[in-house]
């Protein structure tokens, strides 16, 4: 039996290829996303490769749920969970519909903790000598700071890292690893999704090859944090010895 590796939001941008480095690498894999078509696509790329789809609004209340459910019906075990899945929103907190956050908040935040609640026990039980198994969640440096104009969006990254930094700790004992990967901005669907397109940062992106190369490598060396780019290292390092109201100003930068 091969290694398994599930992976949330695959069907663009860092998940997407993420899930050709994960195949590439030996895994089969569990793709899940909204869209059905572009995951057919990623089969159809990946030709021959073990792959099961499953389509899956995130931001739907029991959408963890179902996603379990349906890989133990085909009789699926995880040994990769890959919490990709998110995206932003662009303006005022008051001035955002507030069902649009609490979406947001579904994927970002409650999605990936019930996917990593559900498959921790059969990942923990996985037995594959020397094939990296664990959880890789897909942050942000938004994690870092708080963020004017995208307050619920940075809230929520720093709770993907807060979590997974506890994690870390709890599974310490264990052959578990638990890895953030905290990218900068990326050239993806992510800033048209947050209507953030007028924003400075979508001059100075990454490519999401690069990012998810970085991700997949820290998490097969067992890194805590990955974050790709040495400014966006910088900004990350800094951002835990300058006063937050600096921060939140350094964050309004997204916006000018």
């Amino acid at each position: 039996m091969k290694p398994t590796a599930l992976i949330t939001g695959a069907s663009g941008g860092i998940g997407y290829e993420l899930a050709r480095l994960f195949a590439k690498s030996g895994y089969n894999l569990i793709v899940v996303a909204r869209s059905e078509d572009k995951l057919h696509q990623l089969k159809e790329e990946l030709d021959g490769h073990p792959i099961t789809i499953i389509p899956q609004d995130l931001s739907e209340p029991e959408a963890a749920e179902i996603v379990y459910s349906k890989v133990k019906e085909l009789g699926l075990n995880v040994t990769v969970l890959v919490n990709n899945a998110g995206f932003g929103l662009n303006g005022l907190f008051e001035d955002l519909p507030l069902l649009d956050q609490q979406k947001m908040l579904q994927v970002n935040i409650n999605a990936l903790t019930e996917l990593t609640h559900l498959f921790l026990p059969e990942i923990k039980a996985a037995r594959f000598r020397s094939i990296p198994k664990g959880v890789l969640n897909v942050a942000s440096t938004a994690a870092f700071q708080p963020g004017p104009k995208m307050a619920v969006y940075y809230a929520s990254k720093a709770y993907v890292l807060s979590l997974s930094e506890a994690l870390v700790e709890e599974l310490k004992d264990t052959s578990v690893t638990v890895t953030t990967l905290c990218p900068g901005a990326t050239d993806t669907n992510f800033f048209k999704t947050a209507k953030a397109e007028h924003t400075k940062l979508v001059n100075s992106t990454m490519s999401p090859e690069s990012v998810a190369k970085s991700g997949f490598l820290g998490f097969v060396k067992g890194k805590r944090v990955v974050v790709p780019g040495v400014m966006n290292q910088g900004l990350a390092f800094a951002s835990k010895f300058i006063p937050r109201s600096f921060a939140a100003k350094l964050a309004h930068y997204v916006d000018s």
